[in-house]
This record gives structure tokens, sequence and C-alpha cells, in this order.
């Protein structure tokens, strides 16, 4: 198995995308008390007041700034959470440098992922999603007749694709709904062009879910392709949904956001595996060029040439007839939440720059292709071209020897 490897621009685009979008916060620490001028003065400071000081000439990294208190009074004015201070000019020799300590020693502290926008902590587990492409075609028909009851209706004309329910939802703690997060309920998503993606399935399971589809699956692959990504819950989100490092907040996750996330999920694997395919397909010309390069000539058969033609004609319709890589879903289409989804992940796993590229390998493939079939179809006609004078020259040796047998 071999798990998908995404370009860390991505996660670290869409991560500083989160943190511009998402409006700024004081922090809870922002408090400062000043007494009356005769009485010793306290500073309570913000963590980031570090930037607006000067360190000093002996800077060291690995060592923690403590202050002294300062000489004179500290104005500091907080307005759309901006700060702007007045500091007096501070001793920097009196400045004190302790090693630093572990987090252990300071309590647990709070993630930036762990908190909404609005600061609160998320206490709800993740929802862990899990794709994988192990096979190049699955027969949902006879993969819903024998599991009926786990298999959930379709609310749309989508048809390549099925949902199945494994398990029971945990009840909100208000008694109003249920929840997927930290429940013993899974969802398996399985498309028509191999994909699966698992909801909220435990490591352990996984080989079992994919059991029950590998006996309804054919052009099973040499080597299983897998990706991981996160949901999370959290019904006090102000906004529908959050953005974050390698996950997304939702405020509530249910059926239909489990095939909008899973129809982009399944797509981009699917799609990794068939840009491996073609750059297959360019290494191996690329290897032709190079031999050429060196031999002025090259040796590949005619049927082998064929071959490739027709493999980067069929991976070219798979992606876009199978995959349904330009068709938008039914339910964004419907519901404008779920579009917010659908076009925040397209955007996340890159689908329309890495079709680009896959577009963009394929021409070269096809000049390729193109360049050689001319040179073969220039073998074949210098063939056919000596086969000729060598049949219009044993035609004329022949009425030679005829002549010459005559007149004796």
């Amino acid at each position: 198995m071999e798990k998908l490897w995404r370009p860390a621009t991505r996660s670290l685009d869409t991560h500083l995308k989160s943190i511009f979008l998402s409006p700024p916060k004081p922090s809870p620490s922002a408090i400062f008390a000043a007494a009356s001028s005769s009485s010793t003065r306290t500073l309570t400071t913000f963590s980031s007041l570090s930037l607006f000081l000067s360190p000093p000439s002996n800077f060291s990294p690995s060592k923690t700034l403590i202050p002294p208190k300062p000489s004179s009074s500290l104005l500091l004015f907080c307005w759309d959470f901006r700060c702007y201070s007045s500091v007096s000019p501070l001793d920097t020799n009196k400045f004190e440098w302790n090693e630093p300590i572990s987090c252990s020693e300071v309590g647990d502290a709070v993630s930036f992922d762990d908190t909404d926008d609005n600061g609160d902590v998320d206490t709800r587990p993740a929802i862990p999603v899990r794709a994988f492409f192990f096979s190049t075609s699955v027969d949902l028909k006879s993969l819903v007749e024998l599991n009926k009851h786990n298999f959930i209706p379709p609310s749309s004309r989508m048809t390549n694709y099925v949902v199945l329910k494994f398990g029971n939802l945990k009840p909100e703690p208000n008694g109003v709904g249920a929840t997927l997060s930290g429940s013993d309920c899974g969802y398996m998503v399985v498309f028509q062009y191999g994909s699966i993606v698992l909801f909220n399935v435990r490591d352990h399971e996984v080989d079992g879910y994919l059991k029950i589809v590998e006996r309804h699956a054919s052009g099973l692959l040499p080597e299983m392709r897998k990706d991981e990504y996160e949901v999370r819950e959290k019904p006090t989100l102000s906004t529908w949904m959050q953005a974050g490092l390698d996950r997304i907040m939702l405020q509530y996750l249910n059926i239909d956001g489990i095939r909008t996330i899973g129809s982009v999920l399944g797509q981009s694997i699917a799609l990794d595996y068939y840009v491996r395919q073609v750059d297959g397909m360019v290494a191996e010309f690329t290897d032709i060029n190079r031999a050429m390069e060196k031999t002025g000539t090259f040796t590949m058969e005619r049927k082998k040439l064929f071959q490739l033609v027709g493999k980067a004609n069929s991976n070219l319709a798979d992606v876009i007839l199978k995959l349904g890589l330009f068709e938008r879903s039914d339910i964004a289409w419907k519901d404008a939440k779920y579009a917010q989804i659908w076009e925040y992940l397209r955007d996340e796993f890159e689908l329309t720059q890495r079709f680009a590229s896959l577009d963009f390998k394929l021409k070269f493939v096809e000049h390729n292709i193109r360049f050689l079939q001319e040179i073969l179809q220039n073998r074949k006609s210098d063939f056919l071209e000596w086969l000729i004078i060598i049949l219009i020259g044993a035609e004329i040796l022949i009425s030679v020897y005829d002549i010459a047998h005559k007149s004796l």
C-alpha cells in the first residue's frame, strides 16, 4: 500500500488562507493593570509583546526572555484588535535569561487546530476520512444486492457511486439529533471507477471493509493507493465551515456532506493513479528519445506503439467520463452550503491543476506517438519502394535472359 503524497505547499497555502480568512481574536491573556505613580506598577503583557521589543545583543534562541519592571509608565491602546504601545526605553542589560521549560510545566496547551473561530476548544474526536484506490471497476449492482441492509438510497440522480452505512450514530448530549463524531458508526462510499472512501472507520477495521468491495471489483491493481483527511464537527461554529491544515470543520456532518466530501476524495485518489500511468508513458518515450539521440534510430515495434496509443486514449477517456472530473455534484447544485464544501475541497486537492498537468503530459505523449508513427510509415514506404525496385530489376533480368536465349 502506498500513501498518496500531497504537496506541502497545498496544505500550507490552505492553512494560511484559513488564518487570513478568520477574523483576528484578542488573546485571553491581554490584561493591563496600572496602579498609581506612587505604587508599584504591574504589567501583564500580550504573548506577542516581544514583537515590539528589541532583543539584546547577546540574544540566544534557546533562552526565555523575562523583562524587568519598566522604569516608566507604559501606555497600551487596543482598538480593532490592533495594539499600539508607547514604551519608554528599557535598560537591556537588566534582562534576565532562563532556560526553556517543558510543556508539562505550564499545563496542557491548546492547539490552534483544536479551536474554532470563536476560540472555543473542540472536545469532540475528529472523524478520520480514508480514500483508497485498488481497482479500475466495481460492480455496484452486485455490491448493493449483498449489502441491502447497509445501503442508503441516493438523494440525487448520480449513479456512479453508492453509500453503505455500518453501525449506529451517537445521540447528542442534549437529546436532539445524532452525531458521527465519537460513535461506532461508519460510512463507506464506493465509486464505480474503483475508489473507496471510508468515514469514521478505525485502522484495524479498514481491511474488513475493503474485502467487502474486493469481491465485486475487477482490474485489481498490483499496488493500492491511499490518502487521508479529517473532518471535525462543531455545532457552535459561527459559520457553516472552517478550513484547516489537512482538515475541515463543519457545524455537522450528515449524509449529503459525506457524499460531497467522498466524491472529491474519490476523484482525487483515482486521478493520482492515472497521473502515475501517464508519467510511466512519458518516462518510456523519454528513454526512446535518448536512445535515438545516441544511435540515430529506434527499434520499437508497431504493435507496441499502438498499445501506447490505446493506453493514452483510454486514460484520458477514463478521467473525463468515468471520474466525471468536470461534472458538478448534484448536491452542490441544490444547496449552497455543500457547494462551498465541494469548491473548497476541489481547490484543496488541486483537481483542476492536476488535470491540466495530466493533459499537458498526454499532449507530449501524443506528439511523440505521431512522430514515431511517421518514422514507421516512412520505413514501410522505403521497404515497399525497394521491393518494387527489386521486382522491376528481376523482370528486366528475366527479359534479357529470354531475349538472349531466343537469339541463340
